[in-house]
């Protein structure tokens, strides 16, 4: 069976990440360190262009168990002897943390229960575990040549938000706007005194509402801003008009994404982001 990549895609290298520790930092988000060999190779390898971004991402890899795959996947390899099904799911999370002097990377993972993978995984993981995973990826560092950021988000969005808003200059300006469940959700972030963090809570709510609510009751930017949005794709939908069209941010200061679709596995948010479906932003008319 032949499921390779298109001709002249290079393969992802991997890595293999080993569990440290865990903490709970919230109810329903566990902190997973890892350290060892595998993190100082990853550690060395970030490319340049890419060192001091803050919504580093990577792509954790999840096989089956009872398929007894041996780390690290070799997933060019894998496409040619699996079916598509039987393929590792991946599962995209940004890294919360990279500590150079200690050679480790911490990753925030959102968990409820039993659902998913990746928090599942997360909240019964212990030191010795391994997972595979593929990147980095990611682009967006706060701009010190604007007078205040502003950064809306949800869950999936608090470690990006967060790890922002720790590197933003000590006299950094701006407004953070935070989604999640309840006042027990929210976690500590180390903000500078010019940036305000604002905690909204769903409380049975629908998600994105509570957000997309405390955003439109914005007054529109005074100054020159950078814009960091991210969260569930219909709430970064019915912000884009506002932030784009209304503020007038231009998409040079702009980064506005869906993380992940109600309803949606990550395996299908990920197919529909070249569909109508997946489209944050409206398709441009062609020059005249």
């Amino acid at each position: 069976m032949n499921n390779a990549a298109p001709a002249g895609r290079k393969p992802r290298p991997t890595h293999v990440f080993e569990v440290d520790r865990t903490e709970r930092v919230s109810p329903h988000m566990v902190r997973v360190r890892f350290r060892g060999e595998g993190v100082e190779r990853f550690i060395d390898a970030i490319p340049a262009e890419r060192i001091g971004i803050t919504d580093l991402y990577v792509k954790l890899l999840f096989a089956r168990p009872e398929l007894g795959l041996a780390l690290p996947y070799d997933m060019e390899a894998l496409r040619e002897e699996l079916a598509p099904h039987d393929m590792p799911s991946r599962r995209t999370y940004t890294i919360r943390e990279i500590d150079r002097l200690e050679q480790a990377v911490a990753i925030d993972f959102v968990v409820h229960g039993d659902e998913g993978i990746a928090g599942p995984w997360a909240a019964a993981a212990g030191p010795g575990d391994r997972v595979c995973l593929m990147g980095p990826g990611g682009n967006y560092a706060p701009s010190p040549d604007v007078d205040e950021h502003l950064f809306f988000g949800d869950d999936s969005a608090l470690p990006a938000i967060a790890a922002s808003i720790e590197a933003a200059d000590p006299d950094a300006r701006g407004l953070a706007v935070i989604e999640v469940g309840s006042a027990a959700d929210e976690i500590v972030i180390d903000a500078p005194l010019g940036i305000e963090v604002r905690w909204v809570h769903r409380d049975g709510s629908a998600h994105g509402d509570a957000l997309v609510a405390a955003v439109e009751a914005l007054d529109a930017p005074a100054n020159a801003v950078d814009v960091f949005a991210h969260g569930e794709r219909e709430a970064m939908k019915r912000l884009r008009p506002l932030i784009h069209k209304e503020w007038g941010i231009e998409r040079s200061r702009l980064s506005l994404s869906g993380y992940w679709a109600y309803g949606r596995a990550e395996d299908t948010f990920q197919a529909e982001k070249n569909a109508p479906i997946g489209q944050i932003f409206e398709p441009e008319a062609p020059a005249a």
